[in-house]
């Protein structure tokens, strides 16, 4: 079987702190200690050779003695500090908590060695992680990874099936509904999954979103409208709210990924019209595009949008004077 790049970069990490603590080993014995052939552990020890800091130059690169290798011996005289922990900086914790916080809010993706890593780095982090609790404000709630994965489960059942769900839900509001529907679509805005169902309650069709569904029970009971296909590239709920973004050329994207409509174009902004479910979801959108996004009407969501962007600044300028104070963490 072809060995994973992943499982690869693992060994090479532990093969510089397994020699940093020694001053000479045979190649034959570096190979019986990882597990490999000695053909590998060669080739090994050869990437690693011209592995460094950015600049590459000769001072830059891992090295290693070169006449010891020549006799089939590895002696590491330079690990060019790969051996020593990692330490961040505030604003690399801040970063990386967010990114680990984004990956855990995915359907499927959390597990315990991601909780457990975020749980350390958030401890380590200390007041930085409350930064970065703030700089993620105004983003979709977290959702409970394994309530959401049984929901989808669940949905896909009852579209597979072709039978009606039974769902207590709580919407924007907090208020807790029980709603029988009829599935016609599971829809996924990259940040959160819906499902797209006519609801027998409302007579029409809704969007439900699934980190807020409180249950989901498939019945017995046949579904009258079948389900409908889904467009891969506009994989997002038609919403009832019309809005219009004013962006820099180089967002056109957003229109081609989320099905929006260029309504006006020149030189300097094209003018996008977007259907949109969840206000949640534009604020994190109009986050992510930053200078990108000139204007953004009704207003009501551009005021929004302004004061998230208040809090995440007012963040990063304390990330900047816990730096002042101290550079590591």
């Amino acid at each position: 079987m072809r060995e994973r790049t992943s499982d690869r970069v693992a060994r090479l990490l532990a093969m510089i702190a397994y020699l940093a603590t020694r001053d000479d080993v045979p190649l034959a014995d570096l190979a019986e200690h990882f597990g490999v052939s000695q053909a590998q552990a060669r080739k090994d020890v050869e990437t690693l050779w011209m592995t460094g800091n950015p600049g590459y130059l000769h001072g830059d690169l891992i090295d290693f003695q070169y006449d010891r290798w020549e006799e089939g011996r590895v002696s590491l005289l330079d690990s060019q500090g790969m051996e020593r922990p990692v330490r961040l900086g505030h604003g690399e914790a801040v970063a990386l908590v967010v990114a680990l916080r984004a990956i855990a809010e995915l359907p499927g993706l959390a597990g315990p060695a991601l909780t457990s890593a975020l749980e350390k780095l958030t401890a380590a982090a200390g007041d930085a992680a409350v930064t970065a609790s703030v700089v993620t404000a105004g983003r979709p709630a977290a959702a409970d990874a394994p309530q959401v994965a049984a929901h989808l489960a669940t949905v896909r059942e009852a579209l597979a099936a072709a039978r009606r769900l039974d769902l207590v839900y709580v919407n924007a509001s907090d208020v807790v509904t029980e709603r029988t529907v009829e599935p016609l679509a599971l829809l996924s805005d990259g940040d959160q999954w819906y499902l797209r169902a006519f609801c027998l309650r409302a007579g029409d069709v809704r969007h439900f979103r699934l980190d807020r569904v409180v249950s989901a029970t498939l019945t017995d009971v046949p579904s009258e409208r079948r389900p409908e296909p889904v467009d891969a590239d506009t994989v997002r709920p038609r919403g009832r709210e019309e809005v219009v973004l004013t962006l820099s050329p180089r967002a056109r994207w957003v229109a081609e990924r989320f099905g929006g409509t260029i309504t006006g174009e020149s030189d300097g902004a094209i003018t996008v019209s977007l259907e949109v479910a969840d206000p949640a979801w534009l604020d994190a959108l109009a986050l992510d595009l930053g200078p990108d996004l000139r204007a953004l009407t009704p207003p009501v969501h551009a005021r929004r949008v302004a004061t998230a962007a208040r809090r995440a600044l007012a963040a990063y300028e304390l990330i900047d004077d816990d730096t002042d104070r101290e550079g590591t963490i």
